[in-house]
């Protein structure tokens, strides 16, 4: 942060000595006299709190929540499913027939049951079904040649249909899956890159108030020399040295330093705005209004930058990355239900049923010449007898099967194959364009990174050969060798290279969190777990 400190200068000179000026530049200022008791705070607990209480995190979080359910939801087509269905019925239809077995005198016989199913139904990994089914009725009847009544009717049952093209490789409920994982992996990448520019932020927020305040700092001191430097002048109107106009300038500038002074409060206080707003909620209502005192310090340790490797780095890290190729992997998904759905459909179906039936004999049934009247042996009981003619697989039913299905012409499949695929390239061509997007933002952050690193030295230089420049010129006006112009022009290249240094470092700063941004490896260089912020 760095407002502009040269302009034209009017002359006077304080009397301090460089390194004490120095210091004074770079030590932050005791804002908590002018605003109040300060808040101190650390970089590490500015993102802790950051990370408690910032909205977005908690919104891609509840989102992942959301991604995680819905896994649950797919694999919910795999639950059995239990179907159960009990009735009474009782029937008297006419029949168009001499042999209809109608009581004498009456049109139709009567037939009255009470019966009862249940079912199990379950989708199998491979895209079949089975089902287990089991039924039992209890009937009677007045019609003569029935020869059980009541009859106990039993039944149960297995059938498995297993696809064989259509469904086959993948179907619905495994599309639900593969899109539920995907959309979860998706939810998961943002949560991390919501995290990651959280701290990133934080962290250039806490920096730039921390050059801010050594603005002021800079500032307090310009200002504190164009006072001495008028305090001077004025020493030298008065002893004759010098014209009473010469005053004019010193002060014009004294002036004008105190308005870059209140600029600089206010940049302060916009500063630590932005930062409360980044780690603060309605729950800080005592923070809000106070003073933050950043105690952490911009000295750094300037490093080499392998741009090379950051860029792999970020190719396997970055989570707009991760969210690109888990959104790919939908459109895959996708894509291959669409095509499946051009296939044919042909499905294997084999069953087992096993009957049971016993019940007592039919007291209106008559004789009919030639055929026999009485009760098999074996049928006679009741509903248990029936229920055990089922365990001696007496009475079966074993039935394997094909089933095909073509629909002409399959246009709807067909072009909803062909959308699909083109969704899909379109993905994989975001994922291209996106992995193009990170190289350059690694690049550009590496530059900026090396570009920084080489300020820093550029503006230490620059602020001590300034401060030889102004201890020298204060010198020749002591001596009358020098006017007021000239010592004021040195205080502004001064508190220019001052600042010059103050941004050098705290661009260094904040290009090393870029860097770390831009590879992903943001977290990872903080000791962040991605889990511990839930």
């Amino acid at each position: 942060m760095r407002a502009a400190a040269r302009s034209t200068p009017t002359p006077g000179r304080p009397a301090r000595a460089a390194a004490l000026a120095l210091l004074l530049a770079l030590a932050p200022p005791a804002l908590a006299a002018a605003h109040g008791q300060a808040r101190e705070l650390t970089l590490e607990e500015a993102v802790a709190r950051a990370l408690d209480k910032n909205e977005g995190i908690l919104i891609e979080r509840t989102a992942l929540d959301s991604a995680e359910a819905a896994i649950t939801g797919a694999e919910g087509a795999y639950d059995p499913l239990l179907g159960l269905e009990a009735g009474w019925r009782r029937t008297t239809s006419p029949v168009n027939s001499a042999f209809s077995g109608s009581p004498a005198g009456e049109s139709a016989p009567t037939v009255e049951g009470a019966e009862a199913s249940a079912a199990v139904r379950r989708l199998l990994p491979t895209g079949g079904t089975i089902a287990l089914r089991a039924d039992a009725a209890r009937t009677e009847s007045d019609a003569s040649f029935d020869l059980l009544s009541p009859a106990y009717d039993s039944r149960f049952g297995v059938e498995l249909r297993q696809p064989l093209l259509r469904d086959r490789a993948i179907d619905a409920a495994r599309l639900g899956l593969r899109v539920a994982a995907a959309d979860r992996d998706r939810a998961l990448a943002f949560l991390r890159r919501e995290v990651i520019e959280t701290v990133a932020a934080v962290e250039r927020s806490y920096w730039s108030l921390v050059a801010a305040r050594r603005e002021i700092a800079v500032r307090e001191e310009a200002v504190e020399l164009a006072r001495e430097q008028l305090s001077e002048t004025e020493i030298r109107i008065e002893n004759g040295a010098a014209p009473e106009t010469e005053v004019a300038q010193p002060r014009a500038e004294l002036e004008r330093r105190r308005g870059e002074l209140l600029e600089a409060q206010e940049a302060v206080a916009r500063a630590e705005t932005a930062l409360k707003r980044l780690i603060l909620s309605d729950e800080d209502a005592d923070l809000w209004p106070a003073p933050l005192a950043p105690l952490e310090e911009a000295e750094v340790e300037i490093e080499p930058v392998d741009a090379a490797a950051a860029m792999e780095q970020a190719l396997a890290l970055r989570a707009e990355l991760e969210a690109a190729g888990a959104f790919v992997e939908r459109r895959r998904a996708e894509t291959a239900f669409a095509r499946d759905g051009v296939k044919p459909a042909l499905d294997l179906v084999v069953s087992y049923d096993r009957f049971g039936l016993a019940g007592a004999r039919n007291p209106a049934s008559e004789p009919i010449p030639g055929l026999p009247g009485e009760v098999p042996q074996g049928l006679e009981g009741g509903l248990g007898d029936s229920l055990g003619g089922l365990a001696d697989g007496d009475f079966d039913d074993a039935r394997i099967g094909l089933v095909f299905e073509l629909p002409l012409g399959n246009r709807a499949a067909r072009a909803a194959a062909e959308i699909a695929a083109n969704t899909e390239r379109q993905a994989e061509a975001e994922l291209v364009r996106a992995r193009k997007a990170v190289r350059a933002e690694v690049l550009d952050a590496a530059a900026a990174l090396e570009t920084a690193g080489g300020r820093i030295e550029a503006s230490r230089a620059a602020r001590e050969a300034a401060e030889v420049q102004l201890m020298a010129e204060r010198e020749r006006f002591a001596v009358g060798l020098s006017t007021n112009f000239l010592v004021l022009t040195r205080q502004n290249d001064l508190a220019g290279a001052r600042l010059d240094e103050i941004a050098a470092l705290t661009d260094y700063r904040t290009a090393r969190t870029e860097l770390g941004r831009a590879t992903g490896a943001l977290l990872a260089e903080r000791g962040i777990d991605l889990q511990t912020t839930e």
